[in-house]
């Protein structure tokens, strides 16, 4: 059994600190049964709120894996393949990890190819790459039914529900929404799922998800906007949803040797397709 002391830097519940420090749900729900953390020196079995400065001990038989890989590094910039189970930002998030910043965000259980950077100078210029769309994404994932998706740019509008953290698309405008441009293009068409490349025009919360979801054919394994039926008759817990590539277009001239540089990570279950 191996002992943690962990200091909460803000305040949030103990389910939350121990997802965020890697550990997988089975084994959050094993500690927190087992009682086999201690707050202010109690240990406890439930998800209680904790205070910001607070110290926890975590008792466990291993610690939780890295839940991303390097892929490129050097002084200015890092790039990673990420995990599931792992927030860009937070206590114990990747930022803490690499000690970098985040310039782009995936969700907690996307998986794929994410750029940090680790200087000031670096962060503002990866921040205006992306926001002059001069950084080219590509996703890969698995959807359930068989679409014709054929290359052409997909468009509608997204509206933030913050009341209960997801969006929803409309086909026309509706008031506060935003305009959302995703090119599709299906690479296997089968029954009774299939695989679907995305390129983000646009880069909305929830994007592809959503999008992919209004159109009818929800990504498997997406418990917010995917079908609960088909989640558990695929037997994924986790959207299969993966950024395979990044390509840095065009950037301030210090980092032009970034430029037209492609970081790729092909999941096992799309290598054949992509």
């Amino acid at each position: 059994m191996q002992k943690i002391d962990l200091k909460i830097e803000k305040e949030q519940n103990l389910r939350s600190i121990l997802l965020n420090y890697g550990f997988s749900k089975p084994e959050t729900n094993r500690i927190l049964k087992n009682k086999d953390v201690k707050v202010d020196g109690k240990r406890l079995n439930e998800d209680a709120v904790v205070k910001k400065g607070t110290t926890i001990t975590i008792f466990a038989s291993q610690l939780p894996q890295k839940r991303f890989k390097i892929v490129f590094e050097d002084e200015n910039v890092i790039v990673i393949d990420k995990g599931v189970e792992i927030e860009t930002q937070g206590d114990q998030s990747l930022e803490k990890q690499l000690k970098a910043r985040a310039v782009h965000r995936l969700d907690r259980n996307t998986t794929g190819i994410m750029i940090f950077a680790k200087t000031e100078e670096a962060e503002s210029a990866l921040k205006k790459a992306f926001k002059e769309k001069n950084v080219e994404k590509k996703y890969v994932c698995e959807v359930f039914g068989q679409p014709n998706f054929s290359g052409k740019v997909e468009k509608g509008y997204l509206l933030k529900d913050s009341a209960h953290s997801l969006v929803k698309i409309f086909p026309n405008f509706v008031q506060n929404s935003v305009l959302i441009e995703t090119i599709f293009t299906t690479v296997k068409k089968s029954s009774p799922t299939s695989i679907v490349v995305a390129q983000l025009l646009t880069g909305r919360t929830h994007q592809i998800r959503a999008q992919l979801a209004f159109l009818g054919y929800p990504i498997v394994g997406d418990g917010k906007y995917g079908k609960n039926e088909i989640n558990k008759k695929f037997k994924e817990k986790y959207q299969k949803l993966h950024c395979f590539s990044l390509k840095i277009k065009k950037i301030d001239q210090k980092f032009e040797y970034l430029q037209n540089m492609a970081f790729i990570s092909k999941p096992d279950w799309a290598k054949k397709f992509i």
